[in-house]
Formats: structure tokens, sequence, C-alpha cells
């Protein structure tokens, strides 16, 4: 290379404010864990200018057949999915086929009415917005005992969300990530549209942006040329952890680091949807006492060492996805993963920091770490204590009954009955418990409740996106 030419690149690198590329041994580097015989892994691709400016797979796309990630290699990308229904939701508004502001119950008039105390009409900006109060039908799943092994459809999602007869909260008033709102705009599209979500983002995003690797996956049985299975890490290896849910919306989209540039540069093109498309998708969210949040539609905005970046992470099964826009300086990085240990935020923010780091602000000091205070562990119940625990306990909300019973000195949900149809999460499990009348069991909060006698009638049960399922005792136990 002549010295004019070496000039040339050095003056148009200081230019554009970005130092020197890093060499390809330091972004390796970051990935080295992966870089291991029979190990699951990532595909990276760092974006800059709308071309791809570096891209590498690391890691095996299928562990038993010794197959390696590329760039070309397909992954599951969870919620990162997210941002693409709410695209297939604007262009809809743009067609004037829906507003933002309709009640979601004129496309939806199965869901209860929750315009009663302590509810309000649900927009479909508040389900966009994740401000509806409506709970999450993922961990309505799980506290139904629905198992995540098992095949769910649209039908299974939709049933369930319609028996809910309560709100987290007002809409508009509290922000609580939830997938039901996602889940239920992919309804509204195929009401609204008349054809699925898949079939609408297909004809009016991935099509025209010739992203020809990319889907909604909404076939659990469909085959998909170059996918990665996904792994979970066990003390024994890997095994395989792949969803075969069928609903869409919260996720599903199947596609590559390759073609997620082709989506990422249309946030400077604006070949798909315009400019008004542009600044509403990116619209950060309003609560109604008039704070803006940083989550805007299927988007997140957040800074990085001084840096304005819009991204969305997305986990499911063992897929892990992360997609980073640093949109000041047209650069943006795509992780896509196979492995459920892997953190492809941080892997990220890792290659970001080498490529931007003459831009950034010095990283802030680690804060010194403060003791923590150890909780008093709770009196443990005794024996007439917990024998008043035991008995059935139904749910109308979740359509099941748990039935709670004494082995071995603890409470235990010892069984999730009726209705059947759908196999069932593992039981029986132990109460942990946390308080007078309160139990934890992964991660759901059970609080007792009593009458004037002192009887035990029923216990509400919540978790981190669903709050207030009230299960009444149909039968106590002996």
């Amino acid at each position: 290379m002549t010295l004019p030419r070496v000039l040339l690149i050095a003056v148009t690198l200081l230019c554009s404010g970005f130092a020197a590329d890093p060499a390809p041994s330091n972004i390796d580097a970051i990935f080295a864990a992966f870089n291991k015989p029979g190990s699951p892994g990532c595909a990276l691709g760092v974006f800059r200018g709308g071309k791809i400016i570096y891209s590498k797979g690391f890691g095996l796309a299928n562990v038993e057949l010794d197959v390696p990630i590329t760039p070309a290699t397909v992954f599951d990308i969870g919620s990162t999915s997210k941002q693409f229904t709410a695209a297939s939701i604007l262009l809809l508004e743009k067609e004037g086929k829906l507003s933002l502001d309709d009640d979601i119950r004129k496309y939806l008039p199965e869901l209860a009415d929750y315009s009663g105390p302590g509810g309000g009409k649900v927009t479909i900006l508040n389900l966009l917005n994740h401000t509806s109060g409506i709970r999450d039908y993922l961990t309505l799943f799980s506290m139904a005992g629905i198992s995540f092994d098992g095949v769910t459809t649209d039908d299974t999602a939709l049933a369930l969300l319609a028996r809910q007869k309560a709100l987290n909260f007002v809409p508009g008033s509290d922000f609580l990530y939830s997938n039901s709102g996602y889940f239920l705009l992919s309804i509204i599209v195929k009401r609204v549209a008349g054809v699925n979500l898949r079939q609408y983002a297909q004809q009016h995003i991935f099509t025209p942006l010739d992203m020809t690797h990319t889907e909604f996956r909404d076939d659990h049985r469909e085959l998909i040329p170059k996918r990665a299975l996904a792994y979970s890490v066990t003390p024994s290896g890997f095994r395989l952890n792949v969803s075969y849910f069928e609903q869409l919306g919260d996720g599903g989209v199947h596609t590559t680091v390759e073609d997620l540039l082709k989506w990422d540069e249309n946030f400077y093109t604006a070949a798909v949807g315009g400019k008004q498309f542009l600044a509403e998708i990116q619209e950060r969210a309003t609560l109604s006492n008039g704070k803006t949040l940083e989550y805007a539609k299927g988007l997140s905005h957040s800074k990085s060492r001084g840096l304005a970046l819009v991204s969305h992470a997305g986990a499911w099964g063992g897929y892990r996805a992360e997609l980073v826009r640093f949109p000041e300086q047209h650069f943006s990085i795509a992780c896509l993963c196979n492995v459920g240990s892997a953190n492809p935020s941080s892997l990220a923010k890792q290659v970001s920091d080498l490529y931007l780091k003459d831009l950034m602000q010095e990283a802030p000091a680690a804060p010194a770490a403060k003791p923590r205070p150890q909780p008093t562990p709770p009196t443990e119940p005794d024996a007439a204590t917990l024998a008043g625990y035991a008995g059935d306990y139904s749910a109308e909300e979740l359509g099941v009954t748990y039935r709670l019973s004494v082995a071995a000195g603890s409470l235990t949900l010892a069984a999730i009955l009726e209705p059947s149809g759908f196999p069932r999460t593992t039981v029986p499990v132990t109460l942990r418990p946390t308080g007078k009348d309160k139990f934890n069991e992964r991660g759901v909060n059970l609080q007792f409740e009593r009458d004037s006698s002192g009887a035990v009638t029923g216990f509400q049960a919540e978790a981190d996106r669903t709050r207030g399922i009230v299960f009444q005792r149909v039968r106590a136990g002996k």
C-alpha cells in the first residue's frame, strides 16, 4: 500500500470520529470462550456506514454434527423480534387500517373489559410501550403448569389471556415489560391485515429489504436452512434447548447477522416506512404522570459511556441476541448466540468499546462494594401451621388447581390439577417460607389469606410480570 493511500485512510478515519479499527485478534479474544472443541457460540456482525466491516462465527451451530457458526447462520433472536412486530403495526397505521389510540377490544373482543375499578382502556400504544398492565402470558403459562417443552399456539396463549379479569396496574400509569402485549399485537395484525404476522412482515419488511434469510417462524416442524440449534449448559455438558412454541409477536424471528445489517440500515435510509415511521418507532413512551421512559416501540434508548444508543436484547430457549445501534456514529453491532450462558449484550459492549473508545467518555470507576445486610431468616412454621395450609386451591384465571401438602416437614406444591391437554411442569416442589403466611416457589410469591376466625381461605400469587392471581381454597388438607 502506498504512503498517500495510507494517509487517505487515516484522514478518513479521523474525520469520521473513529480510531483505526481494532486488530481482529482483539475482537476474537472477546469470544475466546466459545472457540473450544464441542462448544456452541455466537455470530458477530459489525456495521458502519451501511456496510459490514467485520463478521465472524465462533463455536458450533450444531454440536452433534460439528457444524461451525458463520455470519450466514440463522438464529432465533427472541425478544429482539419485537421491533419487527412494532414496525408491522406502524405500517398498518400508515395504511389507515388502525390507530394506535384504538381500544384493543375493538380487535380482541374476547378479552375482558378492564374499564372498571383499577383498570381502564387498553390501547394499541399501551401494548407497544409495555404500559398496558396486562399480565405476561409466559409467566401465566408457568403458573398454570404448562411446560415450556411443549407445543403451544396462538389459541393456547389467547385463551389464557382471555381468562384474565384484572390488570397489573391502570393502563398508562406504569411500565412493566410484558410479552403479552406483543403477542396480542400479532393477533391484531392478523385480524386487520387478513394475513398473519409472518406473512405481513415478509411482504412489507423482509422482502423489500432483501432479508432473504429472515422470517417469523410459526411452525415448529419447519426446516430452516443453516439454522443453529440452541443449547443449555448443565453439569454433564450441553443439552438441546429449542422451543416448540408457535405463537408470534413477542418473539419468533429467525435471522442472520448479515440480514440484520439490512434492517439496521433502514433506520438511516427509511426505505421501508419513510421518515415519519422511523420517528414513530423510536419515540419513547410517556406515562400518564408525564414521565418519559427509555423504552420506545420494540426498542430501548440508553447511553454507553456518553454515546447514545438504541438496542434490544433477546433470549428464548438457549438462544441469546443483541442488536445495538449508535445512531450518531452510523455504527451498529449484531451478536447472536446459541447457548444460554452467553451474554451478547456484554459481548457487543466490549466490541463497541474497541471501535468507539476515542469517542467515549472514560468508564466510571466501579463503586466500592458494600457489605450486604444479612436478612433475618423467617421463623419456620410449626407442624400445625403447615397443616393448616394443606389443601386444594383453584385459580379461575389460570384454569388450574394447586394441591398443597406437607411432606418431610415442609409445605410442597404436590400437584397441578385440571385441565389437562398440555405437558405439565414437574411437581412436587418445596415452598420456602419467607414471612408470616408467605412462601416462595421458583420466583412465584404466595401470600395466604385468612378469615376472621384465622382459617386459611386462599392465597394470592404473583411473579415478576404477573400480579394478584387469586387462588380460592376449595378443599382443606387432611
